[in-house]
């Protein structure tokens, strides 16, 4: 891909848990699955990886792969000078729960940061939050097993308000306060300033067009690249005299 070196775009094949019985409602409108043969195992790469672990927002449902929002990421840290590697671990149709199980595949492979997008699935499934909340807590602290030093972005999340208000609010509570109590960087919501807007999503309503994921790629940047100059100022290395913007972030 023209401008994407250090980009790689990594396919997994997994089973996803399906749902017993005859779909939802709720269950008709979840980011679809789009499940593909693996094409390369995550296991070949330093530890200058920036990882993208999350559903079809992460993987760019319907669009090239480098119009998705960690390939544009990509893009900008050469342009930047930064040398990290990009992975998009993202899978369409994936929940909190189907994350984990994957998970332990993609930390094969050192990661400098680790950009947690999941749980839109669990809520447009009605899976208990108190169960959606445990998945993401079981995540993070595995990450952080695995190497203590990395980085650890949550993307928060909001659902359409036919869930139900009590519903949506005690989800959308989640990715604060699991930002709070486990000291990570929080992307207040990757949607900002796309959900919800017909003409920056697809005809579902619910995946970003091109235009969408270069918001998308805004809203990420405004967190990340505060991370990422302060790493680089603190080691000296090309990128840390760059002003990437102000963040949202929980961390010192």
């Amino acid at each position: 891909m023209s401008g994407l070196l250090k980009f790689r775009y990594i396919l997994f094949l997994f089973l996803l848990v399906a749902c017993k019985g005859e779909p939802s409602e709720k269950q008709a409108e979840e980011l679809p699955e789009n499940a593909a043969s693996e094409e390369e195992a995550p296991g070949e790469s330093s530890g200058n990886t920036i990882l993208f672990f999350g559903d079809s927002l992460t993987a760019g449902l319907g669009l090239e792969p480098e119009q998705a929002f960690p390939a544009l990421i990509g893009e900008r840290l050469d342009s930047l000078g930064y040398d990290y590697q990009v992975v998009n671990a993202g899978l369409s149709g994936e929940t909190t729960a189907s994350g984990a199980n994957r998970l332990d595949w993609v930390l094969r492979q050192p990661v400098a940061v680790f950009v947690l997008e999941l749980g839109a699935n669990d809520g447009l499934r009605g899976i208990p939050l108190s169960e959606t909340r445990k998945n993401l807590k079981d995540i993070v602290e595995r990450v952080r097993e695995s190497d203590s030093t990395t980085r650890i972005l949550l993307a928060g999340m909001q659902l359409p308000p036919n869930m139900g208000p009590a519903y949506t609010t005690e989800f959308r509570e989640i990715f604060p306060e699991l930002a709070a109590q486990h000291n990570l960087h929080l992307i207040p919501f990757l949607l900002d300033g796309v959900g919800g807007i017909p003409e920056l999503n697809q005809q579902d309503g619910i995946h970003p067009t091109a235009e969408g994921h270069r918001i998308l790629a805004d809203n990420v940047w405004e967190v990340l690249g505060p991370v990422l100059q302060a790493e680089a100022l603190q080691a000296g290395q090309p990128g840390g005299d760059q002003t990437p913007g102000t963040a949202s972030d929980t961390r010192p």
